[in-house]
């Protein structure tokens, strides 16, 4: 049941007002001045407030100018009350905040039925607003889930050091990232964009990171299984895009896809080996301070036919030594634009990264986030931003 307050001065339009919007189920509340309204609005919860413009002491404006500063037109609506000759008042009211208007003497279907449609589009304004709150709440809930997926502090890896950082434009984000041990002396690093935003490349993002990250032998894209001897070894970074590639063919219905480097560190062997569908550029520097960058090695996952995929995905190894620096990351860095529109670019990310070789690896990823942030002048990138960064050490 609504509840109106209805605030005139006149005894009798009082009791007419209240009478008849009590016949049609709502719940009404009266009051004669501007302070008697006030005071029941702090005290009660309205629907709507029927305001007369003309009252002694402090008049209909007045009061719904406080009113207004507590109560936006869409939480509280209020529909003045005016002879017909106060145009200049109602033209007035409008500008303050009014939803409506009605005139003296009352036309009573004209006010019940603009009493109604204001009572309704608060209603539905209300739901709007639970809806919303809902939402919100299930994407709060949703965007912990995503977290969670996220290495834990800074991965222990043997013969390196590894720190990340997870940037989402939005609730929910499309990018992941994941390192996974393997075997003693080898660890996957995974990081990988599904294309759009919001819950449909959440979904599949989590579920991507939930698959990656599973290394055991029995269903893991991570490891294949010898069809003569039934034994499990370690799939190849290129096997391991092709059985996704597989997996994940594309849907005419969603659109998606989505880019991905996945490598592995070999320890010992000092050397990442990984492959790139599509993705933006691993960035390979050295501890002299020279830089490569070494792009895709294969289209994104989902935008080429399954049976293609094997012969699609090709592989690059890195050889490393003490003190290199490899940087995966995300399209969002090099695509953050300037306020004239111009990218990043990753020749400007070499150039920055390069500069911070005195840093340590956080340090270094720290000078990249601000240097972007000073590019697009304070309006950061506009899409999710994702790193991973390896450094070669004992």
């Amino acid at each position: 049941m609504a509840s109106i307050l209805v605030v005139d001065d006149n005894e009798m339009n009082r009791d007419m007002l209240s009478r008849r919007l009590g016949k049609r189920g709502y719940e009404v509340m009266v009051a004669e001045g501007g302070a008697e309204a006030l005071e029941l609005v702090s005290e009660h919860r309205f629907d709507l407030v029927l305001l007369d413009i003309m009252m002694p002491g402090m008049d209909g404006c007045e009061v719904l100018e406080r009113l207004r500063a507590t109560h936006d037109p869409a939480r509280l609506p209020v529909i003045m009350a005016t002879a017909r000759t106060e145009s200049e008042d109602v033209v007035r009211a409008l500008k303050m905040g009014a939803n409506d208007y009605v005139t003296k003497p009352f036309d009573f279907p004209v006010v019940l039925a603009r009493v109604g449609t204001q009572v309704e589009l608060k209603r539905s304004r209300d739901e709007l607003d639970r809806a919303h709150r809902r939402m919100k709440k299930d994407l709060e809930a949703a965007a912990k889930v995503q977290q969670t997926l996220l290495p834990a502090g800074s991965p222990e890896i043997e013969g390196a050091r590894c720190v990340w950082r997870y940037l989402p434009c939005d609730e929910l984000a499309g990018d992941t990232l994941n390192v996974v041990p393997l075997e003693p002396g080898r660890t996957g690093l995974f990081l990988l964009d599904v294309s759009g935003h919001g819950v449909p490349a959440a979904l599949l993002s989590v579920t991507l990171t939930r698959l990656i990250s599973d290394a055991s032998p029995e269903s893991s894209v991570l490891r294949v299984r010898d069809p003569q001897t039934g034994l499990a070894r370690l799939a190849s970074p290129a096997e391991v895009a092709t059985e996704l590639a597989r997996r994940f063919p594309y849907d005419d219905e969603t659109h998606q896809y989505f880019t991905m480097v996945y490598g592995v560190l070999d320890a010992g062997r000092r050397r990442f080996t990984f492959t790139s569908a599509g993705h933006t550029p691993v960035l390979h520097l050295r501890r002299d301070g020279r830089t490569a960058l070494h792009g895709s090695t294969g289209a994104p996952v989902a935008l080429i036919p399954p049976a293609l995929a094997p012969s699609s995905y090709g592989e690059v190894v890195i050889a490393l030594e003490d003190g290199d620096r490899i940087y995966l990351m995300s399209d969002g860095i090099p695509e953050a634009a300037s306020p004239g529109g111009e990218e990043f670019g990753m020749d400007r990310v070499a150039g920055i990264l390069r500069g911070a070789l005195e840093k340590d690896l956080e340090g270094s990823l720290g000078a990249l986030l601000e240097a972007v942030e000073t590019w697009t002048e304070g309006g950061g990138p506009d899409d999710d931003v994702s790193l991973l960064a390896l450094e070669i050490g004992p």
